[in-house]
């Protein structure tokens, strides 16, 4: 067995050599662009070098109804990740708004833009890789260890973070638009990472028709389960569309039940009413897979409410970003201490 191992290291090595030196000429031939208001460096690949980076495409880590994701290593072995839009008129403006974001936005929560490539009729990105999955793997698939409560309770309080720099700190303020477990991945030490703008609107002209207009009926944004109710009414886009998806993926860490589910059409949101009503009722729905941990009802008593006011049928009764992490700050106290709060300009 141990001579086994040997050898697939040896061709792993091999591999990565291979990789490195067809590659090796990526940093010198690539074109790099700054962005002068933030200083924001990507580089511009052509089809050619991403086709080197990627070994002809070769090991897919990712797929979507819109996009595919390809492993790429650099000349260093610093690996990245490939995104591959499908071509299309509507995609590609979702990938030009995606880029256009992804160009401006520096947070360490937000999967960083490494470079893209315009050669082809399909949109390609050149992120950061991120190799510990997605959220929505670690909560819904069996066959991964349960999240901890104190590890639900991090990546909470990271979205939230990051939820507030794109509403209220970048200089044009930014809706994510699709905001779900599936678009937070997680790094090697479990930290989220939003990912996937194609659905972001940017500025204050964030309008769009409502879903009875048969011509922008395919521009709504969100996904079952997560996107809010007042958005599909009236076609309006503002932060408190976020705010909404945000509470629903908290009920998802409380319950570890799928906002949506697919078998039989149940939602969270009915399945967790009687806690959203009242909150001392909370522990007849938190996820049994919590079982054996010793866990402060006070705190999923506080997530619980939280969820609540995100859930609010009036967007204008929901709380902003700043609001929800000043809760969690006063209420949750530990959590600050294990969660480090970096000024982002």
């Amino acid at each position: 067995m141990g001579f086994i191992k040997f050898l697939k290291f040896l061709k792993l090595k091999l591999r990565r050599k291979r990789v490195a030196e067809r590659v090796a000429a990526v940093h010198e031939d690539s074109v790099i662009v700054e962005d002068s208001t933030k200083g924001v460096r990507s580089m511009v690949f052509c089809w050619e070098e991403i086709k080197k980076m990627t070994m002809d495409l070769s090991i897919m880590v990712g797929y979507g109804g819109f996009s595919t994701v390809y492993l790429a290593e650099f000349p260093d072995s610093t690996r990245a990740a490939v995104k591959i839009q499908c071509s299309s008129e509507r995609l590609d403006r979702a990938y030009k708004q995606e880029l256009e974001i992804l160009t401006h936005v520096r947070h360490p929560n937000v999967v960083k833009l490494l470079g893209y490539c315009n050669d082809r009729e399909e949109g390609i990105l050149l992120l950061e890789y991120i190799p510990n999955g997605n959220l929505q793997e670690k909560l819904h698939n069996s066959n991964y260890v349960p999240l901890s409560w104190k590890r639900r309770m991090i990546i909470t309080f990271q979205l939230a973070q990051v939820l507030e720099y794109l509403h209220e700190k970048c200089s044009l303020q930014i809706v994510h638009g699709d905001i779900k477990p599936s678009n937070i991945l997680l790094d090697d030490q479990m930290n989220c990472k939003l990912c996937d703008f194609g659905s972001a609107k940017m500025g204050f002209s964030s309008l769009v028709l409502p879903p009875s207009s048969r011509r922008n009926r395919i521009t709504l944004l969100g996904s079952p389960g997560y996107t809010d109710p007042y958005y599909l009414k009236t076609g309006l886009v503002s932060k408190k569309n976020d705010v909404y998806s945000f509470g629903v993926i908290v009920l998802e860490l409380i319950t570890g039940l799928e906002a949506f589910n697919l078998v039989n059409g149940e939602i969270v949101t009915t399945r967790a009413d009687v806690a959203l009503r009242d909150v001392e009722k909370v522990v007849e729905i938190i996820d049994p897979r919590l079982g054996g941990e010793i866990i402060d009802l006070d705190e999923v008593k506080t997530m619980a409410g939280v969820a609540a006011m995100c859930l609010c049928d009036c967007p204008s009764l929901r709380p902003s970003m700043s609001d929800i992490l000043s809760t969690m700050r006063n209420k949750i106290s530990w959590i600050s201490l294990c969660v480090f709060e970096e000024k982002v300009v």
